[in-house]
């Protein structure tokens, strides 16, 4: 398995700049998740290592060995990608022996290599099925099961279950994780758009956005310590609300004046030249909780749903741009058209100035717009 190096990589197409300064170390036995909005080129990045996009800027290391002008086929590189492309008259077998035929590996070898990814697959009963008689979730498991065959550097994975229904997702996930766990060693780099794939596989989540890399880091510093506004509302679903405010005291424990009224403790620490500062104080709509006397936000709930296992609130926006949302574990039934009164733990509260984080601020991070793609 591989090491992969990174260093100030772009791709440009003609005069349009999809990613640039691109640097990122990928260790060997990491499972690493590019996630972003529609448009980030997250797609692009990992089609320009796997060599099916020229690299137009910076230089790409696999084993410390430059690859940008090595072929597809010699940097020990396995796709599995978005479509199965299983040939349809090939039984399971032989779509996955098709590779190491054409590199005419002694067929003993073959036989052994697809028995062996077969049952790491659970696919050993299914080898003389053709695709058609396979479910979603099946195909998919031939399609790793073909790159699992070739022995890669590195396991390359372009939105695999974005195919398949909800349960067969939900189904298909747990088999990668339980693949990952089963091959430590093994380098993946893994594409999607769908947070609880990248929350519940990585060992690392890159964050993409604005032609760049938003911020990297794993699935719960991303959550807990989002670099920028726009990390801490692509992490985490229903979106972080951003509260608009002033700094009124600073020092370890910050406190926080809200535009649409209301006081917010944070323990971010701030500096006595930070008085008087706009913020946005983010808040995750899990972590209020309803208070009678000491509340960050009041308002009035616009629209509830319930959801079971918890309610979600929505209030109409008092100072901030978005509607303001509270995830509140349990049922809570008739709080349409209620004031309610939300606190919050000051240690779950983030500050954010100029877009970035005051945890970050005596180092550079990359400035990115809410909502970039």
């Amino acid at each position: 398995m591989a090491d992969l190096k990174l260093r100030d990589v772009a791709k440009s197409y003609g005069e349009v700049h999809v990613l640039g300064n691109i640097d990122l170390d990928i260790q060997k036995g990491e499972l690493i998740v590019f996630v972003g909005p529609s448009g980030c080129g997250k797609s692009t990045l990992l089609r320009m290592i796997a060599g099916l996009e020229r690299i137009t800027g910076g230089d790409l290391e696999i084993d410390g060995v430059r690859v940008n002008d090595m072929p597809p086929s010699e940097r020990g590189i396995a796709m599995v990608f978005q479509s199965y492309a299983l040939y349809p008259h090939m039984t399971v077998r032989e779509n996955m022996a098709f590779a190491l035929k054409i590199a005419k590996m002694p067929p003993a070898e073959i036989e052994s290599r697809v028995e062996k990814a077969a049952r790491t697959l659970q696919l050993h009963n299914l080898l003389d099925r053709l695709p058609k008689a396979l479910s979603g979730g099946q195909r998919q498991r031939v399609a790793i099961g073909r790159s699992i065959v070739r022995d890669p550097k590195v396991y390359l994975f372009d939105e695999p279950l974005s195919n398949l229904d909800a349960a067969l997702r939900v189904a298909t996930r747990i088999e990668i994780a339980q693949l990952k766990e089963s091959m430590p060693d093994s380098t993946m780099i893994y594409v999607t758009h769908d947070q609880v794939e990248a929350m519940t596989l990585a060992s690392r989540i890159v964050v993409l956005a604005g032609g760049g890399i938003a911020q990297v880091g794993t699935p719960l510093e991303l959550y807990e310590r989002p670099e920028n506004e726009f990390v801490a509302q692509f992490i985490g679903s229903p979106a972080m609300n951003l509260l608009p405010g002033r700094v009124a005291e600073t020092g370890e424990r910050t406190v926080v004046n809200l535009d649409g009224g209301g006081v917010a403790v944070s323990m971010v620490p701030t500096k006595a030249e930070d008085a008087g500062e706009t913020v946005n104080v983010g808040v995750r709509p899990e972590d209020f909780r309803m208070a009678e006397g000491d509340h960050c936000y009041k308002g009035v709930v616009n629209i509830t749903e319930a959801l079971g296992e918890v309610t979600l609130l929505y209030f109409e926006a008092d100072g901030a741009g978005d509607p303001v949302i509270a995830k509140l574990p349990g049922v809570h039934a008739g709080m349409k058209k209620r004031e309610v009164g939300l606190g919050v733990d000051p240690a779950k509260v983030h500050l954010f100035h100029d877009t970035q984080s005051l945890l970050y601020r005596d180092r550079p991070v990359k400035r990115i717009a809410r909502g970039a793609h």
